[in-house]
């Protein structure tokens, strides 16, 4: 029997992403497998549910996407699974409008039950009133059953269960105290060393969660009484078009549904190729160039490779760490030299937030993410317009030179022809 639920939080930082990676890696242990989703934007927490899952997690954005698309997307993916797990994101009616785009928005869409997150820590029977607002604030999205973190003792844990029983919701069961059980860095990137921080963190995520969560009473109350409604995803396939996409260490932020888009892929590692694969289209992705600013530096044969495709006309198409890695330099470190501008890590400052990107004959939703800053002539101007989800305008350029585009929002193509970026 299928299962589907998605975890919400009352609020961040409650340990959603541990309570994710955990039953992910202890239900893969049973033989049981699992189709990974993330709420929002996230391409990080995205990367961790893959390793926890061995299987590729997929986005599902109800800002960058139509509620077709994210069902179509849930559909497609869950097919061939028996366990569905969403991770919501912060607490679970946060959304980019009061509700709209929150985890309990995305269960309405999608028709599934919420397992609700509680942080225990310093309080217990409290939590009553908690799991009664949260429970009855919306009706129309089903919480199946609550799961505690952070619980101190046993009989901590038994005011916590009476709570759930006095409200009339069940309680699933808990993740103990412990300090360990914090999410690894999110710049760890892709190495083989990451790799093992992140498998130790899971596996010990598991062990948690095989201790104190009743994980078959779980799957019984989330099961699928019926077959999910099949809805197709519709997506322009560039059939006859090869792109070359970067992935590597320093370049691993993409949402796997803009792939889909293109017809032939070849990736490419700007780190450790020596050679740029022939290609109708290059995108580089965000992710951490500055982390591997050395390498990338070192890399000149591939470096003045993209710069001649640049010259050449040749398509190219990057997203923050993409767009460092076109630039001149960062910090001090040789970049591909497209751009006559510089990116610095100095004085860093987060920009971050949902971003709706008018080109000349585009417009495409995107989110931006980053700390660096990039130092540019005055003479250098951005060819779109940006607004946040309020409609005011963002001062973030989007830069073109020739065919080569580049900024810093990370662009969600996968209900668009993303050549009309080039008309």
């Amino acid at each position: 029997m299928k299962s589907a639920f998605l975890i919400a939080a009352t609020s961040s930082g409650c340990g959603k992403t541990t309570l994710s990676l955990g039953l992910m890696r202890a239900l893969i242990r049973k033989h049981v497998s699992i189709q990974p989703f993330k709420c929002g934007p996230d391409y990080i927490d995205t990367q961790f549910q893959s390793i926890a899952a061995e299987r590729e997690s997929i986005n599902l954005d109800l800002f960058m996407s139509s509620d077709s698309h994210v069902r179509a997307l849930f559909s497609l993916y869950s097919e061939d699974s028996d366990v569905s797990i969403v991770e919501g994101v912060m607490g679970m009616f946060d959304g980019f409008d009061k509700m709209k785009g929150s985890s309990a928005d995305v269960a309405h869409i999608l028709d599934i039950p919420v397992i609700l997150l509680i942080n225990a820590a310093s309080t217990a029977y409290s939590v009553a009133a908690t799991i009664y607002g949260f429970t009855h604030f919306c009706p129309d999205v089903k919480i199946a059953g609550v799961i505690f973190n952070r619980v101190a003792s046993e009989n901590h844990f038994s005011f916590l269960k009476k709570a759930c029983a006095d409200v009339g919701v069940e309680c699933f069961g808990y993740l103990k105290k412990n300090e360990a059980l914090q999410t690894p860095s999110r710049h760890l990137g892709l190495t083989l060393s990451s790799r093992e921080v992140m498998n130790r963190f899971i596996d010990m995520a598991a062990d948690e969660v095989e201790k104190n969560v009743e994980m078959e009473r779980l799957l019984k109350a989330t099961s699928l009484t019926e077959a999910p409604q099949k809805e197709k995803l519709k997506i322009s396939v560039l059939s006859d078009f090869t792109v070359a996409v970067a992935r590597d260490e320093a370049f691993s932020f993409i949402y796997p549904a803009n792939l889909k888009t293109f017809g032939k892929i070849v990736y490419f590692s700007p780190i450790h190729d020596s050679h740029l694969p022939a290609a109708d289209l290059v995108y580089l992705p965000g992710g951490y160039p500055e982390l591997f600013a050395d390498k990338l530096s070192e890399n000149i044969n591939l470096r003045n490779e993209i710069k001649a495709f640049a010259e050449n006309g040749g398509r190219i198409l990057a997203e923050c760490g993409g767009l460092i890695y076109l630039c001149e330099a960062i910090d001090g470190q040789k970049m591909c030299g497209i751009f006559p501008m510089k990116a610095t890590m100095n004085d860093s400052k987060l920009s971050l937030g949902y971003r709706r990107i008018d080109f000349p004959h585009a417009t495409l939703k995107g989110h931006e993410f980053h700390y660096s800053h990039i130092i540019a002539p005055l003479s250098i101007s951005g060819i779109a317009t940006q607004q946040n989800v309020k409609g005011q305008k963002i001062e973030t350029p989007v830069y073109r030179y020739k065919n080569t585009i580049a900024g810093y929002t990370h662009l969600y193509w996968a209900e668009t022809d993303i050549l009309k970026l080039w008309k």
